[in-house]
């Protein structure tokens, strides 16, 4: 019985193979090379992506509002595979971010540094790592055959096919992410526990593995430590030799023991080191010239509060302008109050009388004057009145001789 399952074993081994040119994380180190890892591009916006010997910081802790992504260059010929996946994420209490698996169509060209929030039309499936809902993480499963426009849905975690509650953030250790799809059904594990599965999803070949994350203004610090591919249905995919097996998720985060004398391993762990300490030597720079920009700025605010504050001096002349009017106004106080003014105002009194009378007087007068002026001579008036009745009797009396000199007519 016990050869009988040797040979299933190893059969099962001989035909899981490791897709290298789209895997990486599965040796030693992370890549062979400081600043690329074969098969892969990788791109930043807002910060250099940092490529250490056994991770790749996709987002640092430091600055935020950053967008970082690892796309493969090949896309994938296997109709069938299992994907593992481990990251880490960290970062203050109330830091966020988000983490996107994506095996799609033209995945660099449609997809980018996007995330499930800012993605156009893409044509593939999405794994989102985030702390979607308020909860302490989840991780969803999304898909698109190129017509839904995610950038412009309305609702786009209704479209979600598949989730769970995950609460990956501040563990200390890598999350083990597995996906593993044959012609019968499609699984996405977490930590060896089932997330969702299905038996209605069916992934066409040809499609390219990516990785992407974004951060806002407070940032999570999104780590990936591997990404391995394998075109086997039934096998756990290997740690890269047969001696690493693989371990529980409480000691994979463990650095490899290093034999005495490797002089190759101690290079490796001074080169690691050198880089983390690049790493902070450049988010401290940074955090640095913030703090200036701070100091300069309040500084500026200071002086102008300085300079629209009234100095001492100018302080000085308003209390001392104000303490001659209070005088003033006390003295007028007192002589109004100490002195009596009664004999004043009765000389005021007779003086408006006496005024008031040869005011009247002289305008009575000139009223008088200017009356009679102005009248019209009675004299006059009463001739023109005597001439118009004599007018009148002469008019009569000749009228009356012109009559009876008429001939008279008889009939």
């Amino acid at each position: 019985m016990k050869t009988f399952t040797s040979i299933a074993l190893l059969a099962a081994g001989a035909t899981a193979q490791i897709i290298e040119s789209a895997s990486f994380g599965f040796g030693k180190t992370i890549s062979p090379s400081r600043d690329s890892i074969p098969g892969w591009n990788i791109n930043g916006e807002g910060f250099d992506t940092s490529l250490l010997s056994d991770k790749l910081i996709l987002t640092p802790p430091y600055p935020g509002n950053v967008r970082g992504s690892a796309w493969a260059q090949n896309p994938i010929s296997q109709p069938e595979w299992a994907a593992e996946f481990q990251f880490r994420a960290t970062g203050p209490e109330r830091a966020s971010g988000n983490l996107q698996l994506w095996y799609t169509k033209d995945g660099q060209a449609r997809v980018g540094t996007s995330s499930i929030y800012t993605v156009g039309p893409f044509d593939g499936f999405a794994l989102v790592i985030d702390t979607h809902g308020g909860r302490g993480g989840s991780i969803r499963g999304f898909l698109n055959d190129g017509t839904t426009d995610y950038k412009t849905h309305r609702s786009v975690d209704s479209l979600a096919f598949g989730h769970c509650d995950y609460a990956y953030r501040n563990l200390g250790r890598p999350s083990v992410v597995k996906l593993k799809h044959t012609n019968s059904f499609f699984e996405v594990t977490v930590d060896d526990k089932v997330c969702f599965s299905t038996d209605k999803v069916a992934l066409p070949a040809g499609n390219t593995f990516g990785i992407t994350a974004a951060t806002p203004e407070n940032p999570d610090s999104f780590e990936i430590f591997k990404f391995v591919l394998e075109s086997a249905t039934g096998q756990t995919i290997p740690q890269g030799t047969p001696q690493q097996k693989q371990q529980p998720i409480a000691n994979q985060n463990t650095p490899p023991v290093v034999q005495a004398g490797s002089e190759k391993d101690y290079s490796a762990q001074f080169f690691d080191l050198g880089n983390r300490i690049q790493l902070q030597s450049k988010a401290t720079n940074g955090i640095a010239q913030d703090i200036k920009a701070l100091v300069t700025k309040s500084e500026s605010r200071h002086g102008e509060i300085l300079r629209n504050t009234v100095s001492k001096d100018q302080f000085n002349s308003l209390d001392n302008r104000l303490q001659r009017i209070e005088t003033l106004l006390q003295n007028i106080q007192r002589d109004l109050e100490g002195k009596d003014y009664s004999s004043n105002f009765n000389k005021l009194h007779d003086t408006l009388r006496s005024s008031h009378l040869s005011l009247r007087e002289n305008l009575q007068d000139h009223f008088l004057n200017a009356i009679t002026a102005s009248s019209p001579r009675m004299g006059f008036f009463i001739f023109l009145v005597i001439a118009f009745q004599i007018l009148l009797a002469v008019s009569y009396v000749v009228y009356k001789r012109r009559r009876a000199n008429m001939p008279k007519k008889f009939l």
